[in-house]
């Protein structure tokens, strides 16, 4: 098979210069219309907003910063999330926590959600379930900044009900095995205390 050596203009013929396969066109779209109308099969059409679709409960959508049970975030400011994170969308500002037994807490907490790409790997490098991802995917800006999320944004979750939430939330199955894996478990924390409470003061030097 010969191969052409110079370059031709393409010749339209005459249905394509009158613009007749355009009709071929809405004639199927019109088909596809008439038929819609008429059948009584489950339709694939979802009406969005009112009805919304079913993910996977390991759906990757809103991040969601999680808590202690005294409302305090669960994050330590290690910088997992934001060293993982290949679009480096994570940007952290860490401080001294009040509390001695934990050394560090984010005074900033921002995640840009134009540059992220829902990959999870800051919810796969988190060592303190800090941070998961929820269901919604409603996520709609006006302006660049709008897209930035703050700490205080990712506290208030549009979804809180844990049977809808995504990726990394509560799974029956683990739990079970956490709760086995912590039988015998001494919480070094609580046993430090208790020792402290318990031990008498020691003696005060006399001045000399």
């Amino acid at each position: 098979m010969s191969h052409p050596n110079e370059v031709r203009p393409y010749r339209y013929s005459l249905s394509e210069k009158l613009y007749l396969p355009l009709f071929q066109g809405m004639w199927i779209t019109l088909r596809h219309f008439v038929k819609n109308l008429v059948r009584r099969k489950p339709e694939y059409t979802i009406e969005y907003p009112e009805e919304r679709r079913q993910y996977s409960h390991r759906f990757r959508g809103h991040h969601i910063l999680t808590t202690r049970p005294d409302g305090s975030l669960r994050c330590v400011a290690c910088f997992l999330c934001a060293t993982n994170c290949p679009a480096e969308c994570i940007h952290i500002e860490a401080g001294e926590h009040p509390d001695v037994n934990i050394e560090k807490y984010p005074v900033v907490y921002d995640i840009d959600m134009l540059r992220c790409v829902f990959c999870g790997y800051c919810v796969d490098a988190c060592p303190e379930d800090a941070i998961i991802m929820s269901n919604n995917y409603d996520m709609a800006f006006f302006n660049r900044a709008q897209s930035i999320v703050s700490k205080e944004d990712l506290q208030k979750p549009y979804t809180v009900d844990p049977s809808v939430l995504g990726y990394r939330p509560s799974y029956p199955e683990e739990d079970a095995m956490r709760a086995r894996l912590r039988e015998g478990v001494v919480d070094l924390v609580e046993e430090a205390r208790r020792r402290h409470e318990a031990s008498p003061e020691p003696p005060k030097a006399a001045a000399g």
